[in-house]
Order: C-alpha cells, then structure tokens, then sequence
C-alpha cells in the first residue's frame, strides 16, 4: 500500500451490541484490517460507533483549557511519577535531534485521577471519553486476535484491567500551538518530532487543521488528511514486538503547517493509548526468541525513559 486505508467498522462498531457480532464478520473486518497494519501500520476507522457529540464535547473543552492563563493550568500539572495532568508547552521531546515539541497536553487515567479539575464537566467529558475508547478497543482486541491465528480472547484478556491500576492505557488531549510569526520556531522544530508509539495500539481523533505525517515503508512520508467522522488507528512498538514484526509500527510526526493561515491557527487532536496489564508479559506470539521477553510495564517505563521531558 502506498496510501492510508479507510475501513468500514460499522458491523463491528459500538453501535451494535457483542451478541448481534458473530466470528465470521470478525475474520472478514480481521483480514482487511491486518492487510493495513502489515503494510502500512495505519489505517483510518470510519462508523466506529463513539459519539460525535462527546467527541466534539471533549475538543471544545479541551481547547478551553488549553487557552486559559498559564497560572490557572499550572494548579493542574503533571506531577512526578504520575502521567495524569497538564504538561506544558515545549516539555516533551519526542525525537532528541529535533527542539522541543510545540505542543502542549493534558493526560488522563482514572486510576491517577487526583479529582483535582478545572471543572466537574472537563472531568465527566474525560471520563464518559475514556470509557467509549476502552469499548471500542475491545471490540479491536477481538479483531486483532482473530487477525492473527488465536483465540477471540486472548488480547482482550491482556487488556482486561483497562481503567486500573494495573493497566497504563491513557486519554491524552494535544493542543499545538498558533505560531504568529516564523521567528518563534526553533531550526529543525516541529509540532511533534518523528517516533513510533508505545504500546498495543493507538486511536486517535483529529481536527480539520492537518499536519500529522506517517512515514510508509518504500514510499516515505505521506499525510495523513483529516477524515471527517473517522479514527486514525495504528500499531504501537510494543504490538510490532509481540508479532516479531509481523505488525509493523510506523514513524509518524506532526509538522507545522505551511500555509500562513493554518500556521496561525492551532491543533487539536486526542490520543488513546493503549497498553496490556502491567504485568502481562510480552513473548513473540510465533515462539521465537526475536525480542527477549519482558512485561508491558518494563517496555512501557523502557520506551518513556527514552523521551526527553
């Protein structure tokens, strides 16, 4: 494939219940959705089921965050050792040899809910978010199970503890910023430097203001143009490791638009991260010794060590 897929999950999505899915429809969404994370690692989700509404709800709210005074977004901060709260602009580097990212975000997990908000509806919209992303994953553990030769459950039962403690799937609001003037931005710099994600999988929403990239094997880097209605779904490095690169997890970056227009305006875009259990432990699936062994939280840790705060 020399372009992103568009995959129709409407007789899988949310807006069917687990009874009305049968095997047979799994193993046909499965293989068109394998192709895609064979060859490319990405693909685009279209009739996924989680509701528009929430999900603009969430951008709105979001974005008024993001936008209030830098003293008031402080009193919500990320705090050491935890992932939950804001991170501030330019505090995260995602590729060493770029400046730091022009990005600015908000992290969510309910087990590190500290229930210390800007607002009881930011909080409820996250939470409400949170829980259709956990669903809707689900429904692609079964997919990617089925995709790859095992049982219906064997992922999904890796990821059961989804929202605990023992799991570090996370909802993670961005908010990149508008750039007045093209004397603001570093050499090299970008909205978010070129890298691979971290674990199973990656779900992600988009505004209509573009600049995500996704670097095809043979091909190079392509836009990844917003779809209306639509998920950009790809693979994490730990998923590639657990398939013996069977799965493939592509480098992708979010470069600062070119236009003067969009230069001005800022992006918006909200990321689900997910992870197994903390302690599930991460062996090839085809039984060789292509990666050595180790559990989805020492991966977790490994990969986040290596990003620069």
């Amino acid at each position: 494939m020399d372009s992103i897929p568009v995959i129709d999950m409407e007789k899988v999505g949310l807006l069917r219940s687990e009874a009305e899915i049968d095997v047979t429809t799994l193993k046909d969404i499965s293989d068109e959705i394998k192709k895609a994370f064979t060859s490319v690692g990405f693909c685009y989700m279209k009739n996924h089921g989680i509701s528009k509404t929430l999900i603009e709800s969430l951008f709105r709210a979001s974005r008024d965050f993001f936008e209030s005074p830098t003293e008031e977004k402080q009193k919500y901060r990320r705090l050491q050792d935890s992932y939950f709260g804001w991170m501030s602009p330019e505090s995260e580097i995602l590729n060493p040899k770029r400046p730091n990212d022009l990005k600015e975000s908000f992290n969510y997990l309910p087990s590190q809910d500290t229930n210390v908000w800007p607002s009881k509806r930011f909080q409820k919209i996250n939470q409400d978010m949170y829980k259709q992303c956990s669903a809707f994953a689900f429904r692609l553990m079964d997919i990617l199970s089925i995709g790859l030769g095992l049982e219906k459950a064997h992922f999904k039962e890796c990821h059961q503890d989804i929202g605990n403690p023992n799991n570090q799937t996370a909802l993670r609001s961005l908010y990149y910023l508008p750039i007045e003037t093209e004397s603001e931005i570093k050499p090299g710099q970008i909205r978010c430097g070129e890298h691979t994600d971290y674990g199973t999988i990656t779900m992600l929403f988009q505004d209509d203001i573009g600049g995500l990239e996704v670097n095809i094997n043979g091909v190079g880097y392509v836009p990844a143009t917003p779809i209306p209605d639509t998920i950009v779904v790809n693979i994490g490095s730990l998923m590639q490791r657990w398939t013996s690169d069977h799965l493939i997890a592509t480098a992708h970056r979010v470069l600062i638009p070119e236009a003067e227009l969009k230069l001005r305006q800022p992006r918006q875009s909200v990321a689900f991260f997910i992870q197994p259990n903390n302690e599930t432990m991460i062996t090839c699936l085809d039984g060789s010794d292509k990666y050595t062994p180790m559990t989805s939280r020492q991966y977790l840790d490994m990969r986040i060590n290596e990003t620069v705060y």
